[in-house]
């Protein structure tokens, strides 16, 4: 899980979080493959158009994220195993892997479309990094960019995450739980919008809220595609308030992500995107609000 880093770019220029964002979806896609030395300071700097130092503070996030290994004085940073990362593996694949490359393609018309079922933006906001950054780049120019996405409600009784005991912890997995909700679902919202002043690009994200726990995450791009994933439920403990809390919850970047794309031809596919299309609109326009903050 990413730490909660807010992004700020009054200047117009990337922030050191919007940088490490981007970064870690060239990791995580195998773009940046373990092993492999990063670019240097100087390279990225130029390709961010920022200073030095915005470079090294993006870098030791991802150090303190365990994408880096360590590095030592004259050495250059190296990226780290991930697990799950199976570049070029062919059928299903981890989201961390599969979502980044999907996105990209997406970005690749001229009008992109992306409907999201999630229970945090976390996954979406990596893989949003690499096509925002491509075209602050100028390599990608869509013509417009239309994102939706629906998130349980604040106040929803959430099936998962949630305290195994309940017993004065339920609360404070809430408020986790929430605050990741939030914090993903606005630096998303903040770097498809800054893209409006800075690229006269037409940007429209909306977010609203649905009174269920999704059993499932799903992303349907352009509307010929859709992926698939069921979220696991496992026990494990985490340290919230610098407390142990042992919580029933899931890490949706490790969920399985299945494909179902018009262009296969098979008319199981067609039918798949077309009902999930259909799926998420009745949910948008009849039991979603608008999201409160």
């Amino acid at each position: 899980m990413t730490h909660e880093r807010t992004a700020t770019n009054s200047d117009g220029k990337p922030s050191p979080e919007e940088i490490a964002q981007v970064l870690r979806s060239r990791i995580r896609t195998g773009v940046l493959r373990p092993g492999e030395p990063m670019p240097t300071q100087a390279v990225l700097a130029d390709e961010f158009r920022v200073e030095r130092g915005a470079i090294r503070q993006a870098l030791k996030h991802l150090q303190e994220d365990g994408l880096l290994t360590a590095v030592t004085r004259g050495a250059p940073a190296r990226v780290a195993a991930v697990p799950g990362v199976l570049p070029g593996a062919d059928g299903p694949l981890q989201t961390s892997a599969a979502l980044g490359p999907r996105v990209l393609e997406a970005f690749g018309v001229p009008d992109v479309r992306i409907d999201v079922l999630c229970l945090t933006a976390e996954s979406l906001a990596l893989a949003i990094a690499e096509p925002v950054q491509r075209i602050r780049s100028g390599l990608l120019a869509p013509r417009s960019v239309r994102v939706r996405i629906l998130l349980p409600a604040r106040d929803l009784d959430l099936a998962f995450p949630r305290s195994v005991t309940e017993e004065g912890d339920g609360g404070r997995v809430h408020e986790r739980w929430l605050r990741l909700r939030d914090v993903q679902s606005g630096s998303l919202r903040h770097y498809l919008r800054a893209l409006r002043s800075t690229h006269d690009l037409d940007v429209e994200v909306s977010l609203r809220e649905i009174p269920f726990t999704p059993p499932m995450k799903l992303y349907l791009l352009n509307g010929d595609e859709a992926l698939f994933a069921y979220y696991t439920v496992t026990q494990r403990s985490e340290s919230i308030d610098n407390s142990q809390v042992e919580m029933f919850d899931v890490l949706g970047s490790h969920s399985t992500l299945f494909s179902f794309a018009r262009a296969s031809g098979q008319v199981r596919d067609k039918a798949f995107v077309e009902q999930s299309q259909q799926w998420f609109d009745s949910l948008w326009s009849t039991i979603a609000t608008d999201l409160t903050g």
